[in-house]
């Protein structure tokens, strides 16, 4: 039970790598704020927990919204405590070029995959810190480091995120808050289920060293490391899950 009686929330936590960290923050004894934008989904990941015998909550949030996310850490701090760990994992992944995308498009992804960790850190670093201290754990993503065709505004965001993460590690380290971010590859959950096979598996073929598909679990289980005692002395750290695509050019 590395994080037993931990409060962790999680953004984006009713599908995916959100809902995989629930479920193995759930297994080390966490107690477990499961935050999604569709609360059915949110409800179904915390209903699995608690069958399980461990202890979770359902919260509907737009953590694009500052409300929203003031009521998240306000609604998990009465319920299970102020939080020691927050994996702000929510995230939209649209594609297009500069002068194809709307302002809109932009907005919005700036808003749900950068603006929300920004929002979500200063509504929950005073209760963090005043506890003594915890872990902001972002999600960003291989495109972060290295931008891709057709992803504009999700590269920048995710770019953006990289380094909002090591801001936060340098302003609060005499806090006690660590702060860092996993960058997975290809993973294989419903973010990415419009990615056609054949195109997906041709994708792989080129780029990624390492045979077979980076599952959730994968990011959960480093999710679940970076929580827990064994990486007290880790801060302002990019972990990459990518099966060694950054490694080189592969080809």
């Amino acid at each position: 039970m590395k994080l037993q009686d931990k409060v962790v929330i999680v953004t984006g936590g009713g599908s995916g790598i959100g809902a995989a960290a629930c479920y193995a923050f759930a297994r080390e004894g966490a107690q477990v704020a499961v935050a999604n934008r569709t609360v059915a989904k949110a409800d179904a990941v915390a209903r699995a927990i608690e069958s399980g015998g461990g202890r979770a909550i359902a919260i509907g949030a737009d953590v694009a919204l500052s409300a929203d996310v003031q009521r998240m850490i306000d609604r998990t701090a009465t319920e299970l405590g102020a939080p020691d760990i927050i994996f702000n994992n929510a995230g939209i992944s649209p594609s297009g070029r500069v002068a194809d995308i709307s302002e809109a498009e932009w907005d919005e992804c700036l808003a749900i995959d950068l603006k929300s960790v920004f929002l979500t850190a200063r509504c929950a670093l005073p209760l963090m810190i005043e506890a003594g201290g915890g872990l902001i754990l972002n999600t960003a993503g291989t495109f972060g480091l290295r931008a891709a065709k057709n992803k504009a505004a999700y590269s920048a965001a995710k770019a953006g995120l990289i380094n909002l993460t090591r801001s936060i590690a340098l302003d609060y380290a005499r806090d006690k808050i660590r702060c860092n971010v996993i960058c997975p590859g290809y993973v294989d959950t419903p973010l990415n289920e419009g990615f056609p096979r054949a195109e997906r598996d041709a994708f792989l073929e080129q780029h990624q060293p390492l045979r077979g598909l980076i599952s959730a679990e994968d990011v959960a289980e480093m999710a679940v490391y970076l929580a827990s005692d064994a990486a007290r002395m880790i801060t302002g750290q990019i972990f990459v899950i990518d099966g060694g695509q950054q490694a080189g050019l592969f080809a």
